[in-house]
């Protein structure tokens, strides 16, 4: 009996002190050898001790930021705001002196720090924004606790949203593309829009806080003594400057939601610049899950049929190959396989097919043009600037072949080779069967014919600058070798075809006649049904493309209403207003 109890002893304290040896160890585990690099997910348990004990206010997340042409932030605002740390409830503090400078009840401030739990921008979440000479006088009386410093607040609406991109977590993605850099794996990087193709120069190094220690009820546990962190680099977080200007973009997506545009969007470029001053996406992203329904896919640098806006080029390549149309005259009351038409034209000139937008006329004519050449199509959509990327491309630094607009696609004529079956032909000339192009690229189009044919590759973010405001690196504006362009002499045939449109009485955009700016564009109805859709159920992209003002080129805009039954979701009266609100924001400069 005593030996059992002897034997059930000792293997009683064997078992004791492997447990003790197996919990130093895992102690030494999580305390030596694994601090910084804890489990599969490589958690730093340095940082998350401190996080649980620490109450923090991040006056700079860390990360590159955006700001439009004017130096705006585009995803946040900056303002000078009043901070408070919630242990000022029980201390002894001057709340009259501040309460003064703010100038508001001293009531007002006792009662926002009561409810407090973490510190705050007083305000918030609209935060009150404090002039110099507050800013000044509250940092002079020194109280603990009590701040005033500029801080970033997210914008209330997001604002470009599918153009600037969205960041979040993904280990994985994150060592494939930063194999060589010690990030932990809960680091945000960009993964779409501009965040993602920028992400290298916007990762974060460190944010800027004020923080405090507390212990487990929250209560401060080293004294009232708050700390300010900061990287300590006055040349980073880099800033990129778009070309965007909020203002407009501000008033291009309040439009575009007044319309219901539940698809679709539109693109707006400077003329003369090929800068690109608003882009408009929608659906919204869906930030719970951004990649549902491609919701954070920017639908304006993704290919669409564009149906008779493509008759811009057929119109183009016809004028500059010398086919005879002055002499000729085309049955427009007939469809493009020799049925009767629905509309009635009877027979009509060039320029009166042109602005009527006349199918049958361009379905002949894009036959006699590929009999000459079958590449005549594909080159003279490159000679507009419709096939792209047709975004600013170059290398920066170490970056080769380096596109800001990273994810935009090309466009085609033809899917494969190009054809010469008559009827695949006729559709192609009327933008229909395999023809695609970008909303950007419609754009780019109306931009290169504004300008008598010149291209300039259209560009989203002008330069990068140093946190200092010195610049880093700047996208140059770029040319495309002139014997890839229209000539002048084409350019200006197709501006006047352009200008029809809307100045004939039949024209597809006569209801732009009254406008305050005279607009020169094409119309176009891309049919995007399947062929097992019924008839009720045909859905189409519905589109105007053009420029103004007409003598003085200053703006190019493509707008598109995407996978629309025929009797809805019009774009005219959207394309009417964005020119009406730009002549007003021009009369405001």
């Amino acid at each position: 009996m005593k030996r059992i109890i002897k034997r059930r002893t000792i293997s009683l304290l064997v078992g004791c002190i492997l447990g003790i040896v197996v919990l130093l160890v895992r102690l030494g585990q999580l305390q030596l050898i694994e601090t910084e690099s804890f489990s599969d997910r490589q958690i730093n348990l340095y940082e998350q001790s401190v996080a649980q004990r620490t109450q923090a206010l991040t006056i700079h997340e860390g990360r590159g930021t955006f700001v439009d042409r004017n130096g705006e932030p585009i995803t946040h605002r900056q303002i000078p705001a009043l901070l408070l740390f919630p242990f000022l409830e029980s201390i002894k503090w001057d709340q009259e002196a501040v309460a003064q400078i703010v100038d508001v009840p001293v009531k007002e401030l006792e009662e926002a720090i009561q409810q407090a739990k973490e510190p705050f921008a007083f305000g918030e979440p609209d935060p009150m924004e404090l002039t110099e000479e507050q800013v000044r006088q509250i940092n002079e009386l020194k109280i603990p606790g009590v701040f005033a410093t500029l801080t970033d607040f997210p914008r209330e609406k997001s604002l470009a949203a599918h153009t600037i991109g969205i960041t979040g977590e993904n280990p994985t993605v994150l060592q494939e593309r930063y194999p060589d850099r010690d990030f932990p794996l809960n680091q945000e990087i960009g993964i779409s829009g501009l965040e993602e193709s920028f992400d290298e120069f916007l990762v974060q190094e460190g944010a800027t806080k004020l923080l405090y220690h507390v212990d487990g009820i929250g209560g401060p546990l080293f004294g009232i003594d708050v700390k300010y962190t900061d990287p300590g680099n006055p040349f980073y977080p880099l800033k990129m400057k778009t070309t965007l200007d909020l203002t407009i973009q501000e008033k291009m997506e309040e439009l575009v939601d007044a319309y219901d545009i539940q698809k679709g969007g539109l693109v707006l470029l400077d003329v003369q610049s090929g800068n690109i001053l608003s882009m408009v996406s929608r659906p919204s992203i869906s930030y719970e899950d951004p990649f549902k329904e491609d919701s954070a896919r920017n639908r304006m640098t993704q290919q669409q049929v564009i149906g008779s806006v493509f008759k811009t080029v057929v119109a183009a390549a016809t004028i500059e190959k010398g086919i005879d149309v002055k002499t000729r005259t085309f049955d427009c009351s007939q469809s493009i396989f020799g049925e009767e038409n629905r509309y009635d034209y009877g027979m009509r000139n060039f320029e009166e097919s042109f602005a009527i937008s006349c199918n049958n006329t361009f379905a002949q004519l894009t036959n006699e043009l590929q009999k000459l050449d079958e590449t005549t199509l594909e080159t003279y959509a490159k000679k507009v600037g419709l096939l792209g990327p047709v975004g600013w491309e170059g290398d920066v630094y170490h970056v080769e072949n380096f596109r800001p607009l990273h994810k935009e696609d090309a466009g085609r004529v033809f899917l494969d080779e190009p054809t010469t079956d008559k009827n695949y032909l006729s559709q192609t000339g009327i933008g229909q069967y395999e023809v695609r192009a970008t909303p950007l690229a419609v754009a780019n189009m109306m931009a290169t014919i504004a300008r008598g044919g010149e291209q300039i590759p259209p560009r989203i973010v002008s330069e990068m600058d140093y946190q200092d405001g010195s610049k880093l690196y700047e996208f140059d504006q770029q040319s495309v070798d002139s014997s890839e362009e229209l000539s002048p002499y084409g350019a200006m045939k197709v501006q006047s075809l352009l200008r029809e449109v809307v100045t004939n009485e039949e024209g597809t955009g006569r209801w732009f006649q009254e406008l305050p700016y005279e607009v020169a564009g094409k119309s176009g109805t891309g049919d995007v049904s399947t062929a097992t859709t019924k008839e009720e159920d045909t859905k189409y992209n519905k589109w105007f493309a053009g420029y103004f003002p007409f003598e003085q080129p200053k703006y190019a805009l493509a707008v598109v209403n995407l996978g629309v039954p025929s009797s809805e979701g019009g774009i005219n009266g959207l394309f009417q207003d964005v020119v009406k609100a730009l002549y007003e924001f021009d009369q405001q400069q």
